[in-house]
């Protein structure tokens, strides 16, 4: 349980604060107590999701668990648990999708609950995204808890579980699953428990390819503290230790693809036989233009304003003095996201995973009287929950 003392112990040289205090753990049951809150409210908000949903599903004629099981990346993960990888699809234009491109860690718990239990391999990766997007909810208000107050961690876990595209953390999708893992190393930097952290860092890199974020923060965090002063030799050896673990998943899955393509770029090649890969954001720029200067003006507008304020809301955290582990892992994750130059469609969805940044939103709300603080949160689920069901019975994530 948090203590909500100020995390003011230790800067990095350029002044920027690590926010990392080492603390002893709290009992489980009184932190839960604790997070119990966030947690249901959490759960309320995802519920409220997958019930707009359903009825939504009713008058269109679609399934509600087929949108969240059966279509899209669901259906890769799922016939990797069941099949193993080497799976292709070639379509024109020079696209190859590989299933090389998935990352294996989901579709191992898949296949692995799966053979135990009387589920479906996508039925399973349901399972996991409900169980690890609590795990998440309750990472995100351990770190929010931390920071700035019970209030703003249950405002923090609110605000994430009703984005936009928050109906993604109840899909068969590694999102939920990679935003628990990152949360709980990002908690691990800043409570000083290095190998914990890069456990939990070499994990998340083997569900997403942004597992680099994490590692980022690891990283660059470690090396913060080595030159802000000398920790003493154990505190020293856990760090290097933790540093050392949090590459591992990640250089694994991509040095293991390299092999199997026989290619050292191999995984950079799987990508671009999707369309993917990095250009500094021209192709997005591009598309941006291309909208503003049609018809789709409407739509390029909204696109625009948004990676405006994604950008503005990182910028608004460091200024009020985000701790440098969160602000590494938020900047990596949106630099990633919006210098991709295929599937813009899916963006939003890469920056879910990036939470940070709705903390000068969270605290903003948990400053409200608790009334009005419930009316903005429900306003905002029930919009949330609206557009989530209007996105999966459309286009959806691609």
């Amino acid at each position: 349980m948090s203590d909500n003392r100020p995390v003011t112990d230790l800067a990095s040289p350029s002044g920027i604060r690590t926010g990392i205090r080492p603390d002893r753990a709290a009992p489980v049951p009184g932190a839960l107590r604790h997070a119990a809150p966030a947690l249901l409210a959490y759960a309320a908000v995802r519920a409220l999701g997958i019930t707009v949903l359903a009825l939504w599903g009713l008058a269109t004629g679609k399934d509600a668990h087929h949108l969240l099981a059966g279509r899209w990346d669901s259906v890769w993960y799922a016939r990797i648990a069941e099949d193993g990888y080497g799976y292709t699809l070639t379509l024109g234009g020079g696209k190859v999708h590989s299933d090389l491109a998935f990352f294996p860690l989901l579709p191992w718990l898949e296949r692995s609950l799966s053979s135990v239990l009387p589920l479906s391999a996508a039925d399973a990766g349901l399972l996991v995204s409900a169980v690890s997007s609590l795990f998440a909810a309750a990472g995100i208000f351990a770190i929010g808890d931390r920071l700035h107050g019970r209030r703003a961690g249950v405002a923090l876990v609110v605000l994430w579980a009703a984005l936009p595209v928050g109906v993604v953390q109840s899909m068969a999708y590694s999102e939920s699953l990679f935003t628990a893992l990152a949360a709980w190393s990002l908690y691990a930097v800043l409570t000083g428990r290095w190998p914990a952290a890069g456990v939990l860092a070499a994990l998340a890199g083997l569900t997403r390819p942004v597992g680099a974020a994490v590692v980022a923060a690891v990283w660059i965090s470690a090396a913060a503290v080595l030159l802000r002063r000398r920790p003493e030799r154990g505190a020293r050896r856990r760090m290097l230790l933790g540093a050392a673990l949090a590459p591992l998943g990640w250089l694994a899955y991509v040095v293991w693809v390299g092999v199997r393509t026989g290619s050292p770029a191999g995984y950079l090649d799987v990508q671009g036989g999707w369309g993917n890969g990095f250009d500094g954001g021209l192709a997005f720029g591009a598309f941006i233009g291309k909208l503003l200067a049609g018809p789709a003006f409407p739509a390029g507008l909204a696109l625009l304003v948004g990676v405006a304020l994604v950008v503005w809301l990182y910028v608004r955290g460091a200024r009020r003095g985000q701790p440098l582990p969160l602000l590494v892992y938020s900047g990596t994750v949106l630099l990633l996201a919006l210098t991709a130059k295929g599937y813009f469609g899916s963006k939003p969805r890469l920056m879910l995973p990036a939470f940070p940044l709705l903390l000068p939103l969270a605290m903003a709300l948990a400053r409200l009287r608790t009334s009005r603080a419930v009316l903005v949160a429900s306003a905002v689920a029930l919009g949330a929950a609206g557009y989530g069901a209007f996105w999966l019975n459309g286009s959806g994530p691609p």
